[in-house]
């Protein structure tokens, strides 16, 4: 097969004129870490790729203590890690993305890439959802906002279509009082697609559990969130009994499959457990809040 033609525009428009023109025969590359081993295996075949890497305006990390934080889609996910705004005011962010791969793909890897890569088992999605995260996009019709929980519709599909670009992820600033975690769980030590991973995002009331956000990655056929496990929770003042109701719905809320990765049911006992120790370092970092 002939290799495919390759594009380099200078500005946004350019890029979705190109995806336009060439539609479903087209793709987008920035970092390359998912499409190249596709291109390599023979699993993805485009006839044109689009190079982002000249459009440097959607790489940036800004943050507004009124409007929150902007995150442009050619931002690497190292960039995103190591972001001292990041650590200090979204760090359960922070946490997903210093857990994605290993160094060099952390530092070619982009979080628009890894969205629109649309994986079950994404690291960045679940932080993202919890803190209410939108996912900004332009095509020729103009753009739209989601949020990042809309915006899965399978393995590999999102909301967007091929004549559309992602441009930046928004997120609110956290409340006061406010704390997230997330964990994953994969198959050995190092870097590794997550077995099960778990983002948990809570705001904190005096002793009682004011809001709360709960979102599995890796057992559904998109990032979801657990919101029978949050309802447990919200409202309620902590104790171990309830943490542990609130992993129990959450396992009983996803949806896993065996693959090579581990069974279903391996699975959802995971989900319990990491549902339980993710609330639980929220609360933890929320209170830290609290008293200082």
């Amino acid at each position: 097969m002939a290799a495919p033609t390759y594009f380099l525009p200078e500005s946004v428009e350019e890029a979705i004129s190109l995806l336009s023109q060439y539609g479903e025969k087209a793709k987008l590359i920035s970092g390359g870490t998912d499409l190249l081993v596709g291109i390599k295996h023979n699993v993805l075949l485009p006839g044109y790729l689009i190079s982002l890497n000249n459009i440097r305006d959607l790489d940036y990390i800004r943050h507004d203590q009124t409007s929150g934080l902007r995150i442009g889609a050619l931002t690497t996910i190292g960039d995103i890690a190591n972001s001292p705004v990041v650590q200090k005011k979204f760090c359960v962010l922070a946490q997903g993305a210093g857990l994605l791969g290993t160094p060099a793909i952390k530092n070619q890897g982009t979080i628009g890439g890894n969205l629109c890569n649309a994986a079950p088992s994404a690291d960045i999605a679940p932080p993202l959802i919890v803190l209410g995260g939108l996912a900004k996009f332009a095509g020729t019709d103009g753009e739209k906002i989601v949020p990042v929980e809309d915006f899965f519709t399978g393995p590999g599909a999102t909301v967007m279509k091929h004549h559309q670009l992602l441009l930046e992820i928004q997120i609110p600033n956290p409340r006061l009082r406010s704390g997230g975690a997330y964990i994953k769980q994969t198959r050995g030590r190092g870097p590794d697609l997550a077995v099960v991973g778990v983002a948990a995002f809570v705001v904190m009331e005096k002793e009682t559990i004011g809001d709360v956000k709960i979102a599995l990655g890796a057992v559904a056929p998109t990032p979801v969130r657990a919101k029978k496990a949050e309802a447990i929770l919200r409202g309620m003042k902590l104790d171990d009994k309830l943490v542990e109701q609130s992993g129990q719905a959450a396992s009983d809320e996803s949806k896993p499959i065996d693959d090579v990765r581990g069974s279903a049911d391996y699975r959802r006992r995971l989900v319990a457990v990491l549902t339980k120790r993710a609330v639980m370092q929220a609360v933890q970092q929320a209170q830290g809040e609290v008293s200082s």
